[in-house]
């Protein structure tokens, strides 16, 4: 009897599931289908959510939503512009001498620039318990005790919130916190170099922060407003004004980073109270801010959420572009109130097939192309030209591709003995340049695209990537060291070009031609998984096209870093994405007084060269024009032919999308895209159901299978009912 009721048990669950309807695969819940959310995902943990602190794009991928600095990047011209977000105009630098009299910008009596903001009032910040006040107007949460804590987790806790006006001030103190004792501010070396007064604010922000060592609080909220920092001045409730010393025109585009956003102070007090901290309410969890999203949910581990502000003043969707930008639908939403989108869920992903998979089957909106999807996802045509496979055009998911603004490449570090030269005298230092410019041509990008990027880069000439003033198509652009200009197309120079130049560096066949030891170069890396091995073989093959011998030292992330630091790497693999859309974010990057090892810049290849100084400062104060690039010519020629990079590519970006997403257009710059992109949710739950549908013919079989085997249990279960009837 039991076996018979096991067997009723499976065809009555059978027979129940295949009348339902269900997407059995759905990782949402039930109640949020059709509604006007968007799905997305991130792989890597986002470190820092504080303006102050934050550099990476992961992190700018919420940060961007939440923060308004005063300008932002149009969303769809090009090239790069700056527009205004909360303030009412571009602001324009007023050049002026060390008396306070105005000068024209090529004067060099040239003292200090002033750049003079005003923001639009009526922005309110987004509700937040740091505003909340009771009926006696006093703040509610600024004075919080360890037991007024015991239920607190989330700031969902907080019974109350509030809100206020964004002001000045708040710019102000944003600015004060780069020189924050208690924080590092990854740009607070550059900005004290411009900000009038920065480095002295800095000192006086630790003597304060000792005292209250001194006594006895050294947690203490450390109040910025009382030190006055003599660079930022308040001209109004809506208007300040950065004093920078001399010129900086790149200063305009920090003011379109979070860097320059707005933090209230009575959010910096809320988090600085003793034991939240210890619960991540800090502002490096929880960002607040003005912008059209707000962070409501971050667990970073599994999942976190972004909704839409409801104090959001709302912004206009843009009337122009690009000329092909109405074609392509981009203007269809001109005018209309941002953001479309309700709020955002991204949901953490550590591997590559769930991610892809799930956006598949809809469940995610985008999606980038690893290596290992490329060929199901991308064909490329006879004429170079990418586009989507049959399987994902009958799908109704779209490319989009664009060269970033970005470079990767190979650095020898110029401290060096062998591959830079170190202190060495002309002969060794010559020694050192033949050796870089042979490794250089010898390193096949074209190959390396080609295998490890599925043909997603653009082979590199020179630092300056495509869409930066400064770069050069065609002949008049190519690194003539490395390439000769064949037809109409670089063509990198033969390994006999190559084995030329280490015989004049004194490496014949690989070899010291004085001591007869072979040559060995050292690869620092932090590659070290398997995956990494195929990479890093194709490394070692292209020096052993010159005889040389690469040996690769794997290390962990920190002590790769440190090493790279003290100038002790001899080659290693590094990248640059552009901070701004300028040839100076570039040209920095070799810029001797920003040496890594020496003065702790960007400049990581430790490279020196007198004249490419000279003319980097010049080349970083002009506007855009033919003397400016006539100089910047000049200085492609001369790291061309001291080759302390070899210049490897400017990635090329590909991502997918499902034919439900709309306004979507790549842009490296602006990180606030979101509040621009749309979703036809409806659409969206229709291709989840036919993509999703369950196969029940399995569970039919099996029905089928135990009601067979369940047969003669039946018929001898009926057998006993009747003859005990009988009897």
């Amino acid at each position: 009897m039991r076996n018979f009721q096991r067997h009723a048990c499976l065809l009555a669950l059978v027979a129940f599931l295949s009348g339902c309807g269900e997407v059995w695969n759905n990782p949402y819940p039930t109640q949020d289908s059709g509604k006007n959310i968007l799905y997305s995902a991130f792989t890597e943990r986002p470190k820092h959510l504080d303006p102050v602190q934050s550099y990476s794009e992961d992190e700018a991928e919420f940060n961007a939503q939440v923060y308004e600095p005063p300008l932002q990047y149009h969303y769809l011209k090009r090239p790069y512009t700056l527009i205004p977000l909360t303030a009412e105009t571009v602001p324009r630098p007023r050049t002026v001498d060390a008396a306070g009299r105005d000068v024209p910008a090529d004067s060099p009596r040239v003292a200090y620039t002033h750049y003079d903001i005003r923001i639009r009032p009526g922005i309110l910040y987004q509700p937040h318990p740091a505003f909340a006040r009771g009926p006696d107007g006093k703040l509610l949460y600024h004075g919080l005790t360890q037991d007024d804590l015991r239920d607190i987790y989330s700031l969902r806790d907080f019974p109350h919130s509030g809100t206020r006006e964004l002001t000045a001030e708040d710019y102000i103190y944003q600015i004060k916190r780069l020189a924050h004792p208690r924080l590092h501010s990854p740009v607070y070396g550059l900005m004290s170099e411009y900000i009038v007064g920065l480095k002295e604010f800095a000192e006086a922000l630790k003597a304060e922060d000792r005292a209250l060592a001194a006594a006895g609080r050294q947690h203490a909220w450390l109040d910025l407003s009382k030190i006055p920092l003599a660079g930022v001045e308040l001209t109004g409730k809506y208007s300040y004004r950065i004093r920078i010393k001399g010129r900086y025109p790149q200063f305009a585009y920090w003011l379109a980073m979070n860097f320059f956003a707005p933090v209230p102070i009575e959010a910096d007090r809320f988090y600085a109270q003793p034991g939240m901290a210890d619960k991540n309410l800090i502002l490096d969890w929880y960002p607040v801010g003005t912008g059209p999203y707000m962070l409501t949910e971050n667990n970073p581990n599994a999942r976190m959420v972004l909704e839409r502000n409801p104090n959001y003043r709302g912004e206009a969707y843009p009337g122009e572009g690009e000329e092909r930008d109405a074609a392509a639908g981009l203007l269809a939403d001109a005018g209309k109130r941002l953001p479309f989108i309700d709020k955002v869920v991204f949901s953490r992903e550590r591997e590559g097939i769930p991610y892809w998979n799930k956006f598949l089957q809809g469940y995610y909106d985008f999606s980038g192309i690893s290596s290992d999807s490329f060929d199901q996802a991308v064909r490329i045509s006879v004429e170079g030209e990418a586009g989507v496979s049959p399987e994902m055009t009958a799908k109704g998911i779209k490319l989009e591709t664009s060269v970033g603004t970005a470079t990767r490449y190979f650095a020898f570090n110029w401290l060096d003995p062998v591959v830079g030269g170190g202190q060495a005298d002309a002969a060794a230092r010559e020694r050192a340049k033949k050796l870089r410019q042979a490794i250089s041509i010898a390193l096949d990008w074209e190959e390396f695209i080609s295998i490890f990027a599925n043909g997603r880069g653009i082979p590199a000439q020179g630092p300056i990537p495509p869409g930066i003033f400064g770069f050069r198509a065609g002949d008049a652009g190519i690194n003539p060291v490395v390439y000769d200009w064949v037809g109409d197309a670089p063509r990198r120079k033969s390994l006999e070009a190559a084995r030329k130049l280490l015989v004049d560096a004194g490496y014949p066949n690989g070899r010291d031609a004085k001591s007869g030891q072979p040559l060995v170069l050292y690869l620092d890396t932090t590659d070290r998984g398997p995956g990494d091995k195929p990479r890093l073989d194709w490394y070692r093959k292209q020096f052993a096209k010159l005889s040389i011998q690469l040996e690769v030292r794997g290390t962990d992330y920190n002590r790769f870093q440190e090493k790279v630091r003290k100038g002790a790497a001899q080659i290693f693999v590094w990248g640059w994405n552009a901070d701004y859309p300028d040839p100076e974010n570039f040209l920095f990057l070799f810029h001797g007084p920003q040496s890594r090892a020496k003065f702790q810049g960007e400049n990581a290849a430790n490279y020196t060269n007198p004249e490419y100084d000279r003319l980097f400062e010049q080349v970083k104060h002009m506007e855009n024009g033919a003397a400016r690039q006539a100089l910047i010519d000049r200085m492609m020629a001369i790291l061309r032919e001291d080759a302390p990079w070899s210049f490897g590519f400017h990635p090329k970006d590909y991502s997918l999308h499902h034919g439900w997403v709309a306004n979507l257009k790549p842009n490296h710059m602006a990180r606030n895209g979101l509040k621009y992109q749309k979703i036809d949710a409806a659409q969206r739950e229709r291709q989840r159901a036919v993509w999703n549908r369950p196969v029940l013919w399995p569970l039919g079989l099996m029905a089928a299978l135990l009601a067979a085997g369940a047969a003669p249990a039946v018929i001898g279960w009926r057998r006993r009912e009747q003859s005990r009837g009988r009897a």
